[in-house]
């Protein structure tokens, strides 16, 4: 969850360095630090807190060499303070680390390398990892770098991603991982690398991926990559489809803001090229499966966290409704540690915005383990899970700095409905249906573009409410998974307990916390539901609660409702991604009135690659 980021070349590395680590500021932002080689000597900087202090503190930095390595950090172990911010330096100064993942065994390494009479500055798992490093050079001394730091990786339980450098070794640069992701931008006599492609995107389009169990030697005009067992790797350079502007926040506040404005476009790329010429179905390059080995498919599972979760139950809707499938959605962090028995003919997707959750990828291997085929939906051209699945689908969502999720989300659910499609078609949908359906999808982004017009009005509505300190989110069938995703976004970016029932459950136990102080937003979008959906509202408002309704049409009692905003009427299979923009809005403007950073919540990181 933390960020990394090395260059190694003919440039000044200090400014290299603090540009990468503001690009991944989003993966951990509780301390940052770099770490540079001047003149054969190591030289530290570190500051608590965003990346700007460390910008700020760096002007003032003498040292300028070309060769470094930074770190944005989230914490794990040891709280926020300069002495945990990494790099972390070896007793007596010799080797320089960062680290992402977490050292299982740190205790009792540490304890054997203080009986080896070295010390210790920190609470960080990472300090053991260094320490080791320098142990086993002064142990048996080796003119390869690499070769000692496999040595000291074979004693290592747990997970990491790494970047070392040497006063000893002072012409490159030694990474590996496992479980958390590393990369190398290629330049031209100069390399980077970095944990998220971000980081490289400014300098170079080619990168290459280390899969897990790989340590790489890097230079400023080569590289090596060999297994920790010292096998030879066939390496795969890929190109990344991520533009500068994606990083930049072009003239919006807050990235938060920019994505969710981005969103007509990022649905009109996600279904870019997806749909069959007859105007009546989709089609995914990246699903090898065949026509009549999806047929054959008898039950879906999906796996997911947070967000890409939220977007899978969706899909469970979508797909149960249209194609009449069975459809099971498991929390990632649990899959892989519960016995649930499925059908035999079961197709697993993984989902995942970054391609990088640690929860998914366990999940991911599990299924695989079990005989799955196991398909990816990810927005990370060449990740880990896009890369260890057996096929599977790219969003094209571009990247998403803002931690909380908007248009990942709205990508996820898109591809979800026309994953729906494709599979009802080729089951029992006919053709007027299926040509109603694309036209729906079609006409996606135009219809967002209307809905965006709400902004001004939701933060009318925002400032009525936000300092409410309990809201509740009640939505029916296939709004409840909107629901969820609302109220997700409001505790991350507002920090405001908020939950979400389906709507008719309000009355077997949550009704209790009802009272003049709590705020109910509705998500009543579906018209053959109107009427029970109103006897609700009912309920909550003769307990003193404050209704908040997003309809699309206008046969809602508004006398009963606080506040109601109204939506393009459409089609079912895209009407979950129409409803969850205004609740989108609602939590960017209360976060942004509460003084809360948007962009930035506390304890939260964009891509979670620890347990």
């Amino acid at each position: 969850m933390c960020g990394i980021v090395g260059y190694i070349g003919q440039k000044e590395a200090n400014g290299i360095l603090i540009d990468g680590l503001k690009r991944m500021e989003y993966r951990g932002y509780d301390s940052a630090g770099i770490a540079v080689l001047d003149k054969g000597n190591i030289f530290s900087l570190k500051r608590v807190g965003k990346v700007a202090e460390l910008a700020r503190a760096q002007i003032n930095f003498s040292y300028r060499g070309s060769i470094g390595i930074g770190h944005t950090r989230w914490a794990t172990h040891g709280n926020v303070s300069e002495c945990n911010a990494h790099p972390h330096l070896s007793t007596g100064g010799n080797f320089a680390i960062v680290h992402n993942g977490i050292v299982e065994n740190y205790a009792q390494i540490k304890a054997f390398l203080i009986e080896k009479n070295y010390t210790f500055h920190s609470d960080t798992d990472t300090e053991v990892l260094v320490n080791l490093i320098d142990y086993h050079y002064q142990k048996a001394p080796c003119s390869y770098f690499a070769e000692i730091v496999r040595k000291t990786l074979l004693h290592i339980k747990g997970t990491y991603g790494i970047a070392v450098m040497s006063e000893i070794f002072a012409n490159e640069i030694v990474i590996a991982r496992k479980s958390s992701p590393l990369l190398i931008g290629l330049g031209e006599g100069e390399n980077i690398i970095a944990s998220d492609a971000a980081a490289v995107a400014r300098y170079t389009k080619r990168v290459v991926y280390l899969n897990d169990g790989e340590v790489a030697s890097v230079r400023s005009d080569n590289f090596l990559i060999t297994t920790l067992h010292e096998n030879t790797v066939d390496v795969v350079c890929h190109e990344l489809d991520w533009e500068i502007h994606d990083m930049d926040l072009e003239g919006y506040p807050h990235y938060m803001l920019k994505e969710i404005f981005e969103q007509p476009s990022v649905i009109e790329n996600a279904m870019r090229g997806r749909f069959t010429t007859d105007g009546c179905s989709t089609k995914f390059g990246g699903i090898s499966l065949t026509p009549q080995e999806l047929r054959a498919v008898d039950h879906l599972l999906f796996c997911a966290c947070g967000s890409a979760y939220h977007a899978c139950l969706e899909g469970k809707y979508l797909i149960e409704k249209y194609a009449r499938i069975p459809v099971d959605v498991e929390h990632a962090s649990e899959f892989r540690y519960r016995n649930a028995p499925f059908q035999r003919n079961t197709l697993v997707f993984v989902v995942s915005q970054s391609g990088e959750t640690i929860d998914t990828l366990a999940a991911l291997h599990e299924a695989k383990r079990r005989g799955y085929t196991v398909l990816g939906i990810t927005n990370v051209v060449g990740s880990t899970i896009a890369r260890a699945t057996d096929a599977g689908i790219y969003q094209h969502a571009g990247l998403e700095m803002g931690v909380a999720s908007t248009k990942a989300f709205a990508s996820q659910i898109t591809i979800l409905s026309m994953l729906a499609l494709l599979l009802a078609r080729i089951r029992d949908m006919d053709t007027v249906v299926g040509v109603q359906y694309v036209q729906a999808l079609k006409s996606l982004p135009v219809i967002i573009g209307e809905v965006l017009k709400l902004s001004n009005s939701i933060q009318l509505i925002a400032k009525k409410y936000h300092n409410y300190k309990r809201f509740l989110f009640l939505g029916r069938q296939a709004m409840y998974p909107v629901a969820l995703e609302g109220a997700l976004k409001l505790k991350e970016i507002a920090y405001v307990h908020a939950e979400a029932f389906p709507t008719a459950e309000m009355k077997h136990g949550p009704i209790a916390l009802v009272s003049e102080g709590t705020v109910c937003l509705f998500i009543a979008t579906q018209n053959e539901l109107l009427d029970k959906t109103m006897n609700n509202i009912q309920e909550i408002k003769a307990r003193g609660g404050k209704i908040i309704a997003i309809v699309n049409n206008n046969c809602i009692a508004r006398e009963v409702c606080d506040e109601v905003l109204t939506i393009p009427e459409v089609h079912s299979g895209i009407n979950p991604i129409v409803s969850i923009i205004p609740l989108q809005f609602f939590a960017y403007y209360v976060g942004i009135l509460r003084g809360c950073d948007v962009d930035r919540p506390r304890n939260l990181a964009k891509s979670v690659t620890v347990e």
